[in-house]
């Protein structure tokens, strides 16, 4: 995987809300700490969301396309201000399959960044992704 699209996201297009949801995810995690079911810390994220105002929608459906046949669907874990894609774990470690899924919720809504959160580690681990650029390759087909 290429890095570039892990990196520590100074180049996020809403450092704002970002900063946001950072700030409303390590006060969850300092409370909760490690050890809680992924479906804990997104009941608890959704109240300190709310609390702060940050508009977001939880488990928002989006649907999947192939040759405009819609082929499945998938269940952001949550969606803040229409633009940042929010998607928590509680495993280990992150893998490059959960930076790959994140980049496929991004690629499927159109839209750009995404935070990922692993709530099982300490400290809460926080990682920025955005979607890969897509160029053409010599044949014209795109290359992700």
């Amino acid at each position: 995987m290429n890095q570039e699209n892990r990196k520590a996201g100074k180049d996020l297009q809403d450092r704002e809300t970002t900063q946001r949801i950072i700030g409303a995810a390590i006060r969850v995690h300092r409370e909760l700490g490690p050890g809680f079911l992924e479906s804990v810390y997104e009941e608890a994220l959704a109240v300190e969301f709310a609390l702060r105002g940050i508009a977001f929608v939880r488990q928002k459906p989006v649907a999947l396309f192939y040759k405009d046949h819609q082929i499945g669907e998938h269940r952001l874990d949550f969606l803040v201000d229409g633009l940042i894609v929010v998607e928590l774990k509680a495993i280990r470690t992150l893998e490059d399959i959960h930076f790959a899924i994140g980049r496929s919720y991004l690629k499927a809504t159109g839209l750009q960044d995404g935070i990922l959160l692993n709530f099982a580690t300490a400290p809460l681990t926080i990682k920025r992704f955005c979607r890969e650029r897509t160029v053409p390759s010599s044949d014209g087909d795109l290359v992700l």
